[in-house]
């Protein structure tokens, strides 16, 4: 009785908090709702962080560098960062992963099409590239950022970047289309 005794002490003392800790050091968050695994509220006040972007605007394989900062010492320990085209809810393009605290995730059978943490380090801030695809519209870079269990924030936005050409315009900037005119 004594050895079990022992045993189940042993157990609890080293494999208990890392049990416990799980949600904190695993946690995934969906690519549809960008909400957390694990039952709590997402913060509705203004989020300590942002995404910045190193262009405007942008082609078809470009590359945007994308960097996501806490602003102060705030930190976090998990995100989700995805390209979605304006009102769009399905990632757009694919990222090159540049940063050892981030890594690649698959969302709607696409490769790289979101970046989330690589670990569950305290980050001030991650970068990582953006490469654009074939016909996309205007699009932001969206993210959910976990600071810990409680707080958390969901929908973080970049400013809008544009595709520099249209489908609908050539290179001397005339449209395409035909006009007809009756006499």
């Amino acid at each position: 009785m004594r050895r079990h005794s022992c045993f189940v002490f042993l157990f609890c003392g080293i494999f208990l908090p890392g049990i416990l800790g799980y949600p904190q050091t695993n946690t995934s968050i969906d690519c549809d709702s960008l909400l957390p695994n694990y039952e709590a509220e997402p913060q509705t006040s203004a989020p300590p962080y942002i995404i910045a972007v190193s262009f405007d605007n942008f082609e078809s394989g470009n590359e945007v560098q994308v960097t996501l900062e806490a602003l102060g010492d705030a930190g976090f320990k998990g995100f989700n960062l995805q390209a979605r085209e304006i009102d769009g809810d399905v990632p757009v393009g694919t990222f090159k992963i540049t940063d050892p605290n981030t890594k690649g995730l698959e969302c709607h059978n696409m490769t790289n099409s979101a970046v989330i943490h690589a670990n569950s380090d305290v980050k001030q801030k991650i970068a990582t590239t953006w490469i654009a695809p074939h016909n996309v519209r205007e699009l932001q870079f969206i993210a959910t950022v976990v600071q810990n269990l409680e707080n958390f924030w969901v929908g973080i936005q970049s400013k809008t970047l544009t595709p520099t050409h249209s489908e609908s315009v050539n290179v001397t900037g005339k449209s395409k289309r035909k006009v007809r005119f009756s006499v």
